[in-house]
């Protein structure tokens, strides 16, 4: 396959999966309630597409971290705000440098970069940008090097551009302190008189002399180290994802190659609040090894009725369901963000073919974490996947606009959800596929044993049937 990717395949990877869960919670809204949506009249469940991509993009870098999958050893990214204390865990532990003024001076640079970081006065958030930034996993070792190799004239930079907010911080509270005594004497004087006039002036001066102090640029070699650290460059998951980053208008955005659907369930909702007891230990203790009657007094029965009953009580929101979902994968848009992040046409070819097949194993395999431990969802694996190529993406989303009907066959129904699905889906696909001369055949996957019994049934579904992820794509 050659860049200009025609040659032997086609622009877009498109992948539609179906996959049954059953009494878990991977996404939720503010309430903790599942997210839904209405479709074709019904509500659906629905798992977020912004929760997928992020487990399929930690999927892909934890298995290259660990040297495993087709991406085994190459760079990734890391979307976090502490980038700053990144950089200055590197500066104490790799250069030696004192944790505080290592925090102090990282903050610095990073801020005046052109990154908003949170409130001073607040330490939670004194140090942690205010949005995500999604960078390569070694940003904060190359900044922290630069620091190192620059540490004379950053420090002495440093020391003036803390100095100068400093200033800064004084004249604002100052002017704030100087508004507040101006409105409090505006309330006390009638109008017109010079008590109001004078505190209206003091505002100004305080103004003033807070525009004045002008916090010193960033040295320009400093500025470039941190703009190229922070630049997507070999991280093939930022090529892959994408990332926006609007505050430094000179660090370059990533139109991300992979689109991702939310996924819904294919027949209405269903949904139930699970009533659960936490026990508390102590308290079972003490019930199995009660005192020794010579030990006991006559108000021991207080304590008994405070063992009673559960440590703590709840309800809990699972769903269950028949989930479809879709992705693309633009195929030539990945090989250009790789070739604008500096790799040659050799190396983003190679890197491209590897990041798809890495993208092909997350879009199977990974699943959002959350409620893992207490419903095992992430065990869950897909009753059927579909992949095929095209010039163009397509969303088989309409095969389910009407709700499957779980009712048994022979009352009208269409059975199982799952089954029901799968037909569906095929069906579809059959179809488009005839009418649009672009789709080339497909390849289908299934870990379910009676969905392959089901396929080998199955006439004209446009797909040939594999056994690995890693065949479906060419």
């Amino acid at each position: 396959m050659t860049s200009s990717v025609s040659s032997s395949g086609s622009q877009f990877l498109s992948l539609h999966l179906l996959e049954t869960l059953v009494a878990v919670l991977p996404v939720r809204d503010e309430n903790g309630a599942p997210k839904s949506i209405v479709y074709g009249g019904t509500e659906r469940h629905m798992i977020t597409s912004q929760a997928r991509r992020r487990a399929e993009r930690v999927h892909t870098r934890n298995r290259a971290n660990a040297g495993v999958g087709a991406l085994a050893g190459r760079g990734t990214g890391t979307r976090t705000r502490e980038w700053a204390l990144i950089t200055a865990r590197e500066l104490a532990s790799e250069h030696g440098w004192e944790p505080e003024e290592a925090v102090r001076t990282a903050r610095a640079v990073i801020e005046a970069t052109g990154l908003k970081f949170g409130d001073p006065g607040k330490k939670t958030v004194a140090n942690l940008t205010k949005v995500l930034l999604f960078a390569p996993s070694d940003a904060g070792a190359r900044i922290a090097a630069h620091i190192e190799e620059q540490a004379g004239a950053v420090r002495a930079w440093a020391d003036e551009y803390t100095a100068a907010q400093a200033a800064a911080a004084a004249a604002a509270a100052a002017k704030k302190k100087a508004a507040r005594k101006g409105a409090a004497a505006a309330q006390e004087e009638p109008p017109g008189a010079d008590g109001a006039e004078g505190g209206a002036e003091s505002g100004a001066a305080v103004e003033a002399s807070a525009a004045d102090a002008k916090l010193p640029a960033l040295p320009g070699a400093t500025r470039a180290a941190v703009l190229t650290a922070l630049a997507p460059r070999d991280a093939i998951d930022i090529a892959l994802y994408g990332r926006f980053l609007a505050e430094i208008a000179d660090s370059p955005n990533v139109d991300g190659a992979v689109q991702s659907s939310h996924a819904f369930t294919v027949h209405e909702a269903e949904q139930v609040d699970d009533f659960y007891a936490a026990a508390d230990d102590a308290k079972l203790d003490r019930k199995r090894n009660p005192k020794p009657a010579e030990k006991t007094n006559a108000l021991d029965f207080l304590d008994a009725a405070d063992d009673a009953g559960a440590g703590m009580t709840g309800y809990q929101s699972l769903i269950t369901g028949t989930f479809y979902r879709h992705a693309v994968l633009d195929r030539l848009k990945l090989r250009r963000n790789l070739r604008a992040a500096g790799m040659t046409e050799e190396e983003a070819e190679e890197a491209s073919v590897a990041a798809e097949a890495e993208f092909v194993t997350a879009f199977v395999d990974a699943f959002p974490e959350a409620k893992k431990n207490s419903t095992a969802s992430t065990g869950s694996l897909p009753a059927l996947v579909l992949a095929f190529e095209g010039e163009r993406p397509y969303n088989y989303a309409a095969a389910f606009q009407n709700p499957i009907d779980e009712n048994p066959v022979g009352g009208g129904g269409e059975g199982p959800a799952g089954p029901a699905a799968v037909k569906r889906l095929l069906k579809h696909h059959a179809f488009v596929s005839g009418r649009r001369p672009d789709i080339k055949a497909g390849r289908v996957l299934t870990y379910d044993p009676q969905i392959d019994e089901l396929l080998g049934t199955l006439k004209d579904t446009g797909a040939l049937t594999v056994t690995s992820a890693e065949e479906l794509t060419a």
